[in-house]
């Protein structure tokens, strides 16, 4: 005697739930490439574009490919300008900027986030009104303030704009106010100075916080161009982007050496952001900056 057997139907619970944790990361990873090689085309074609020469340039300028590839334009811009002097001038200005915005921006967030005075509401509405100002906004009124103080056409024209600057003092700011009081407090009731708690506390801990101003900082004072522009006035004072601005002409422009030239002026930007790029990341992770 036979026994037939009845097919179960699928139920509910049979059915593979849908992973939208997954789903979700999956989605993310396809937005985040295609924005990335959106970012990375323009840098393709200037690598592209400056490894050409300038006669396949102008009868082909659409074909990466055409008239094949030398480095020709990089040695002629090397050579011909001082590019070298530029790196040098723009390295020596954003690493001052770095140091000393660090030191000041910390001890404005710190004050800003630990010390109760009269007037402290004041101060933070006008660093946040700092952020609200446009940079051009600003540019008439401190040519103005550097040209008294006799300073203009020196690297601390462009060092010192950048000591208070608002973002690094509230990077600061909503770090050390992450660090549990009761730290503060045992620093406090052990006899430690304000000083000594922010020199010897709080400032071992804000590595993440210290990590993305100067970061953002190097790569912000590297990239400035018009307060450069106004306050340099010798070829070679001049930092990378005013020096790279300098060799386009309106009557005969080397593609091909222009191109090259841009290619070693961000190279440097590109270095440090693939070597601190985790800093970066876990520093605004921290201290929460949108």
């Amino acid at each position: 005697m036979t026994t037939l057997t009845q097919p179960r139907t699928a139920t509910a619970k049979d059915v593979p739930a849908v992973d939208g944790a997954k789903l979700f990361n999956r989605l993310c990873a396809v937005c985040l490439t295609l924005f990335a090689l959106i970012w990375l085309v323009p840098f393709a074609w200037a690598i592209a574009t400056s490894l050409r020469s300038d006669g396949s340039i102008t009868q082909d300028p659409t074909s990466p490919f055409a008239g094949g590839w030398s480095l020709h334009a990089y040695s002629t811009a090397w050579h011909d300008h001082p590019i070298g002097t530029w790196y040098l001038n723009s390295l020596v200005i954003s690493a001052l900027a770095v140091i000393f915005t660090v030191v000041f921006g910390s001890m404005a967030g710190f004050a800003l986030a630990f010390l109760r005075y009269r007037g402290r509401a004041a101060v933070l509405a006008l660093v946040a009104a700092g952020l609200m100002l446009p940079s051009e906004a600003l540019v008439l009124p401190q040519f103005i303030e550097y040209r008294s103080f006799h300073l203009l056409g020196t690297f601390w024209a462009l060092v010192l704009p950048s000591v208070a600057a608002p973002i690094s003092v509230f990077v600061f700011q909503s770090f050390f106010r992450g660090i549990p009081t009761a730290l503060i407090e045992a620093a406090r009731i052990d006899g430690a100075s304000w000083w000594r708690v922010y020199a010897g506390v709080c400032m071992p801990l804000c590595r993440p916080a210290l990590s993305t101003v100067a970061i953002l900082t190097f790569i912000t004072t590297w990239n400035s161009f018009l307060w450069p522009l106004l306050v340099l006035n010798q070829t070679k004072s001049q930092t990378i982007p005013v020096g790279l601005a300098s060799l386009v002409s309106n009557s005969n422009i080397q593609y091909a050496e222009v191109m090259a030239s841009s290619v070693l002026g961000f190279l440097p930007l590109i270095a440090v952001f693939l070597v601190f790029q985790r800093q970066i990341v876990q520093g605004v992770a921290t201290t929460g900056i949108k």
